[in-house]
Parts: C-alpha cells; sequence; structure tokens
C-alpha cells in the first residue's frame, strides 16, 4: 500500500465514489470506507450476537483468525467493540442487550476509520471502546459523569495504543486494549470479566504489510 501525506482525490475501485483518500494500492486503486471490508460487518454482528463467551479475548481471537479479516484495517475495531459488549451481555451484570451491541457497533463503525491511527493519531479501536462504554453507561453531550467516563476510557485506551506502536499492529491493539478495556470495566461498572491471556500466540506475522515488530511485541514467539 502507498500512503500520502497529503489527501488525493480518488474514485473507489468498488463502487464508483468519488472520495479525498490517503491510501490506495501502488496500482492507484482506491476503495473507499464504505467499501472496504464490507460483508465482514454482519459477520462480526452475527458472531457477538450468539456467542455465549465471557472471555473478550476469546471472542476477538476467534475473529481475528478468520480468513477474510484483515491483518490491518478497522475491521477490527468492530472486532474489540463486539467483543467487550458481548462478554458484557453474557456475565449478565450490566444488562447489556443485543440491540446496545449493535449500537456500538453502529458507532464504532461510524468513526473508525482505515489509517486514520497515524493520519490522525486515533487508533479506531479507543472509539469503538469508548462507544461501549458510552451506550452502556448512557453518555450523550447533555450528561455529566457518564460522558467525562467515556471519554477517560478512549485516553487510556489511546495511551495503551502508543506504547505499542512502530509499526502499527491492530491484532496486537485489540488484545491491549482489551485487557485495559476490561480493568475500565471493573472500575466503572462493578464487573469482573475473565481474560485468557498467557497462551496467545499471534499466528500473524508474516501477514503484516508493514513487517512485525517481534520481540518487541508481547505476543511474538510464544510457542
Amino acid at each position: 500500500m502507498e500512503y500520502f501525506s497529503l489527501g488525493r482525490d480518488f474514485t473507489c475501485f468498488n463502487c464508483g465514489k468519488k472520495d479525498i483518500g490517503n491510501i490506495s494500492c501502488p496500482n492507484g486503486h482506491y476503495v473507499c470506507d464504505e467499501c472496504h471490508g464490507k460483508g465482514l460487518f454482519d459477520t462480526v454482528k452475527d458472531y457477538v450476537l450468539t456467542s455465549k463467551s465471557v472471555d473478550p479475548i476469546e471472542i476477538a481471537e476467534y475473529l481475528m483468525e478468520l480468513n477474510n479479516v484483515p491483518m490491518l484495517g478497522c475491521e477490527n475495531a468492530w472486532i474489540a467493540a463486539g467483543a467487550l459488549m458481548a462478554a458484557l451481555k453474557n456475565e449478565g451484570t450490566a444488562k447489556v442487550t443485543d440491540e446496545q451491541i449493535v449500537e456500538a457497533l453502529n458507532r464504532t463503525r461510524r468513526q473508525a476509520i482505515g489509517g486514520y491511527c497515524g493520519l490522525t493519531g486515533v487508533c479506531g479501536i479507543a472509539p469503538a471502546i469508548g462507544a461501549c462504554f458510552s451506550v452502556v453507561l448512557g453518555a450523550a453531550c447533555s450528561k455529566d459523569r457518564e460522558t467525562a467516563a467515556a471519554m477517560s476510557v478512549v485516553v487510556r485506551i489511546l495511551g495503551t495504543i502508543a506504547k505499542e506502536t512502530g509499526p502499527c499492529c491492530c491484532k496486537n491493539f485489540v488484545r491491549k486494549s482489551l485487557i485495559e478495556a476490561v480493568k475500565m470495566v471493573k472500575e466503572h461498572l462493578g464487573v469482573i470479566l475473565p481474560l485468557a491471556t498467557e497462551n496467545i500466540v499471534c499466528k500473524h506475522l508474516d501477514r503484516h504489510p508493514h513487517g512485525c515488530r517481534k520481540e518487541k511485541c508481547s505476543y511474538f514467539g510464544k510457542v
């Protein structure tokens, strides 16, 4: 992929939409955000709505292993939001509904935009986790503590992700963000969720287009 510091005029290779973008393939082909990952949104949604697990990492790992889920991209943000919301629903204390899960996924889809981790400093997984807390807490512009809590969650997730860059890795970001999110679930919601993190072995080394961080990553080489 080619990355441009200044946005350029593109025509989506799939739908023909005129757009301004910062990323294309070396041959100049561009895919708009609406077409990117088309079909996968429903795959993520359908799975998290039927999962029975209370471990968000377990849910996320299953989805990240699917062949049609790209190594990098905001599909991983959908996975993070769906995994956390599904785990909360299945645990039961927070009374999360299927409608709230879909709401968090829809909000994430609107703010998780490909490449913007580097272009604006905001990885889509941060608003994904923020959307989960916002939905559960009932945050809105007119609210006080609920909105402050959701914003503080996003700040912590961004801080967690920032420590894992060089280059960016969505799989790592999902795992680290969910670990931090589980801590905040306990703080803000009084809910304890299990996390099976000790045996995570990343299987995506050869898929990374920018090169795996290898020993810099917590999930490299644990065979």
